[in-house]
């Protein structure tokens, strides 16, 4: 019998940083991969869609608090799910965050690479995302406080330079753009546009997979999403109408860098700024890119330290005490997505998990709120039952939506999980008790 103490993390992040954590895994979604949503939808039915996912966000984060707080576990909605569901919700959930949190990084990375070819043409757009793996793994190998300091950093420069743009390109902003064919498909297009307006926001619910590594997490954690949710809602909104009102929006709807060359429009591709722009453009990138790997390896962690991967991925760095394995296995799967897919289909094979992880966490929490009303819940939900019935229609909606739109690769997702779940049940491991209460 192994009378091992399960591994554990560093409790040291404070609200500041979890803001940092919580902006910077999503600000990447302000540069780049929403105007992919145009080309589906318009100027207008985009718009649409945005606000619908922003309601879905706002309601749907306010209900994940209560989870995070109540249960503080580097597994964040794979916790949940087995606490509420039993051991088939979990793998469900755990499942579904794998997917978005590993094939998010690939498609930033192929924006990465972007942005560097488009200032320096002869590098290749896969050299640089591969070199962004290898540098930003090596990184989070220091440490969660020295990444996360990172993240701060890279974080405010990412926000300023947001404010930045939307100063530049306010004068030049004309409505008669914006509004230039604005809904060509129709109310369907708004429904099409949904897994791109997601992208906006995608991944901050990740603040909860550091969770064990929060000082007062049932204080901190609340602050930090709250004031991570108001900073992305305001920079959304306000880079996609501005963008939009620059030129013919049909020209930047299908490229991986439509903030700098919607400044070439509006400044000319010789100004002082629009390089400037470009060249600082990467801060936006590197946060997210960063905060999706911290993401992902805590998720590898938590769920080989439950059972349901390799044990190894769940051992920690005696030096450093990062989850060194798990950072490298997700690195690994990464780069072969990189090999094999473009930025809008790994977009949306990333929401598609995403989608189905809300609607497994919401789940939850109803089902704690019946099964364990004493759990202590030192954030509750605010306008309960209310809020989270919101999430959970927008989330069905949503994933309907990407579903019909996206039929082979949803196939491709769904039959995965239906494989791995039929093996995970076919060899008893739902049987085997998880490790999913966060070690002291």
């Amino acid at each position: 019998m192994n009378d091992a103490a399960p591994p554990v993390l560093k409790k040291v992040l404070k609200p500041l940083h979890l803001w940092a954590i919580a902006v910077g895994l999503v600000i990447s979604g302000e540069y780049f991969g929403w105007n992919y949503g145009w080309a589906v939808s318009g100027t207008v039915g985009f718009l649409v869609a945005t606000l619908l996912i922003t309601v879905l966000y706002v309601t749907f984060i306010f209900s994940f608090t209560e989870l995070t707080t109540a249960i503080p576990h580097a597994g964040g909605p794979f916790a949940y799910a087995h606490r509420a569901l039993g051991p088939v919700g979990g793998f469900v959930a755990g499942y579904a965050t794998l997917v978005e949190f590993l094939f998010a990084p690939p498609a930033i990375a192929f924006a990465l690479g972007s942005y560097v070819h488009f200032l320096y043409p002869p590098v290749p757009v896969l050299a640089t995302a591969l070199g962004s793996y290898v540098l930003f793994i090596g990184i989070n190998l220091l440490g969660i406080k020295e990444s996360a300091m990172f993240s701060l950093v890279v974080t405010l420069l990412a926000v300023a330079e947001l404010l930045l743009f939307m100063g530049l390109v306010a004068p030049h902003f004309k409505a008669s753009n914006f509004l230039l064919d604005p809904m060509p498909f129709g109310v369907a297009g708004v429904f099409a546009a949904l897994p791109f307006a997601i992208w906006f926001y995608l991944a901050i619910e990740g603040v909860a997979m550091v969770a064990e590594e929060v000082e007062n997490p049932r204080r901190t954690i609340p602050i930090g999403y709250t004031y991570g949710l108001l900073t992305l809602v305001f920079l959304a909104l306000g880079a996609m109408v501005l963008t939009g009102g620059v030129t013919n929006w049909h020209r930047l709807s299908t490229i991986d860098y439509p903030l700098p060359e919607a400044l070439s429009y509006a400044l000319g591709k010789g100004n002082p700024w629009t390089k400037a722009f470009a060249s600082i453009g990467l801060f936006g990138l590197i946060a997210s890119f960063h905060g999706t790997i911290i993401g992902y390896s805590r998720q590898v962690f938590a769920l080989a330290r439950a059972g349901y991967l390799p044990r190894f991925l769940a051992r920690v760095n005696p030096r450093f005490q990062t989850p060194h394995w798990a950072l490298v296995a997700g690195g690994v799967v990464g780069c072969i997505s990189l090999l094999t897919g473009t930025t809008d289909k790994l977009i949306v094979l990333s929401v598609l998990g995403a989608v189905l992880m809300y609607l497994v966490s919401l789940l939850s929490l109803f089902v704690l709120r019946r099964k364990e009303p004493e759990l202590v819940r030192p954030f509750v939900t605010p306008f309960y039952p209310w809020f989270p019935l919101i999430a959970t229609v927008l989330s069905v909606v949503s994933l309907g939506a990407i579903v019909y739109y996206n039929w082979l690769l949803s196939l491709v997702f769904f039959v995965s999980l239906g494989v791995l779940l039929g093996l995970y049940l076919a060899l008893g491991l739902n049987k085997v008790e998880a490790e999913v209460a966060a070690p002291k």
